[in-house]
């Protein structure tokens, strides 16, 4: 190999080394395809939620997530079932996931929205997801414990995991008592 072929060869590994790695978000639903998957044939009414000092507090001891909820995202049924749209950090970017909670704060099932990061993106798959269907906030809710890890998406797993719990701790501390509107 001649002096030529050789640093082209070096440049080129050299640029593919330092050129940005681009990733694209990928959506894989939209809140209302979520709302149906999670409350199919059942209408919700947006109900959003300020939230406190206090109350956002105990939502980050609780789960660990420092990321604040904003609280606009927050969806009822006529029946006390709830949808809850929030974000949390996969290793860089933002995971914006749904979650159904039953009248009782039972989790029905959650669906990834929108996944950005370039690897992790296991975590969207429905037996990964189904773990949580039938925990509350009586539950722990800890990966590890009683949610399975993903190996290489270890830091997506966990914040999910967390950003699940924190909604759960929502549901025991503000949601709950809120009663469903009558007919």
């Amino acid at each position: 190999m001649n002096y030529r072929t050789a640093s082209s060869l070096a440049l080129a590994g050299f640029a593919a080394l330092t050129a940005p790695i681009l990733v694209q978000a990928k959506i894989y639903v939209g809140i209302e395809q979520a709302q149906q998957i999670l409350f199919p044939n059942k209408a919700l009414t947006k109900s959003p939620l300020i939230i406190t000092n206090d109350l956002q507090e105990k939502m980050r001891s609780a789960s660990s997530i420092r990321h604040p909820f904003g609280g606009e995202r927050i969806w009822k049924t006529a029946d006390g079932g709830w949808f809850i749209v929030d974000e949390v950090v996969g290793k860089h970017e933002m995971i914006t996931y749904a979650v159904g909670l039953n009248n009782k704060g039972v989790i029905q099932g959650i669906e990834i929205l929108e996944y950005v990061e370039s690897y992790g993106y296991e975590v969207a798959e429905a037996q990964w997801r189904k773990q949580f269907v039938g925990k509350s906030f009586a539950d722990s809710i800890k990966l590890n414990q009683d949610i399975q890890n993903i190996g290489g998406a270890t830091l997506s797993c966990k914040h999910l995991t967390d950003g699940v719990k924190r909604i759960s701790v929502l549901y025991e501390l503000a949601l709950k008592h809120e009663q469903p509107k009558a007919k």
